[in-house]
């Protein structure tokens, strides 16, 4: 590394980055931040680790860029909120082009994570008694956002025009469930302060309005390593929904409703529930902005799945236990006119657009559109020499689910078709 970069690598990281909310996570128990615009933050798990550190070439157009390892602090005022800082792990050097520095300059004062957007700590009394109600304020919010998630499944909030959600709730609901996880890691561990983050692509961060549809894969869910309680548990939820009869079921969804201007909120109890036609209709709905059904995202949706489908089936040994597969497209479209066609964009009235709709009035191209797996902590392999099972040949649970869900994106592609 250059002595000009090592410079900027120390000025950068002299007090830490501000870790802050990932407002677009839509399942998961494990809370994800974000570290910058392009790249997220979560608690490190060995298993995980391993994996995105020995991952085979062919499958890293199909997971989150791996951009190394953080060291975080925790640290609370004496009103119970925290605020979480990132720094390089001790003797580590992270590269300063992998982590897009020029979007995570920390701020010359401290800034507290609560559960909207961070406030600026001002030195005045008034200052700071405005803070304290602020605060408060926030700590009955997010109590009525817990109260209110417990109770319903799913959910709607509008969003202001750059497709930030709105101040009825800064976050996604299933983000303020995650953050709970962040004060149990902080009372289970009293005496320790630092924690390693892993670093991750955002996958969200190019849509200007991200529609967020979580799956999880496969027939089984427990890992080898699962207690008996826990693996009789995982098997029960599998009974019990769609992953034992299609080997897949929603964990979550985000979709954007043109016709409310709102985002649609779907949580995995929700999704537990489902019957496979259930399945069918949550699939429906993800693909449909609520004036009509996006079909021109079907063959890139499916192109790509059918891509990591031969990926995956010449894996050896892998087995995805509890993984998930994200599709994420943007629910701002791009309108396009046909080329014989006199009429510019900007006279397309939203009536006409609609009614064109159906005729593919929206380009759509397959980098419009992700396919991504997640979520990797019992993952294992054959190759990751401290298991104790060794399995051969494909994960069929997981093809399984893959090939179930292509086939009913194909079937609602087609009884969509005219």
């Amino acid at each position: 590394m250059s002595p000009a970069l090592g410079a900027m690598e120390e000025n950068l990281y002299t007090k830490g980055v501000l870790l802050e909310p990932f407002v677009h996570q839509v399942g998961g128990h494990s809370c994800v931040l974000c570290f910058n615009e392009k790249t997220l933050c979560k608690p490190l798990i060995q298993r995980e680790c391993q994996f995105y550190e020995s991952l085979p070439s062919d499958m890293q157009k199909f997971t989150p860029k791996y951009k190394g390892v953080v060291s975080v602090n925790f640290e609370e005022d004496g009103h119970g909120n925290l605020s979480l800082i990132a720094y390089p792990l001790s003797g580590d050097q992270i590269e300063i082009e992998n982590i897009d520095n020029m979007d995570c300059e920390p701020q010359n004062k401290p800034l507290k994570w609560s559960n909207k957007k961070p406030v600026l700590l001002e030195n005045d009394n008034r200052s700071k008694e405005r803070v304290r109600q602020h605060r408060k304020e926030d700590n009955i919010n997010s109590h009525e956002e817990m109260e209110r998630l417990k109770k319903s499944e799913v959910l709607r909030y509008s969003i202001e025009k750059k497709g930030n959600i709105s101040s009825q709730s800064k976050h996604n609901p299933w983000t303020v469930k995650c953050q709970q996880h962040l004060k149990r890691m902080k009372e289970n561990a009293k005496h320790q302060n630092q924690y390693k983050f892993i670093l991750l692509e955002n996958l969200t961060s190019r849509y200007e309005v991200p529609c967020v549809l979580d799956l999880k894969m496969g027939t089984r869910q427990h890992g080898d390593d699962a207690s008996a309680e826990k693996a009789a548990n995982q098997i029960r939820k599998c009974q019990q929904s769609t992953s034992a009869v299609i080997g897949v079921r929603v964990c979550g969804m985000q979709v954007y409703q043109t016709d409310s201007g709102q985002l649609m909120f779907m949580n995995k109890y929700h999704g537990r529930k489902l019957s496979v036609q259930g399945f069918k209709e949550a699939l429906y709905q993800f693909f449909h902005n609520g004036k009509y059904l996006r079909r021109e995202l079907f063959d890139p949706v499916l192109r790509k799945l059918l891509e990591l489908k031969t990926v995956l089936e010449k894996q050896e040994s892998y087995r995805f236990y509890s993984s998930s597969l994200l599709i994420i497209y943007d629910g701002k479209e791009v309108q396009r006119v046909a080329a014989d066609s006199d009429q510019d964009s900007e006279d397309l009235s939203e009536d006409s657009a609609d009614e064109s709709a159906g005729a593919h009035a929206y380009k759509c191209s397959s980098g419009t559109v992700d396919v991504r797996m997640i979520d990797f902590a019992h993952t294992t392999c054959k190759y990751y020499g401290e298991d104790s099972v060794r399995h051969e040949g494909q994960d069929t649970g997981y093809i399984f689910g893959l090939q179930n869900l292509i086939s009913i994106v194909k079937e609602i592609r087609d009884d969509s078709g005219e």
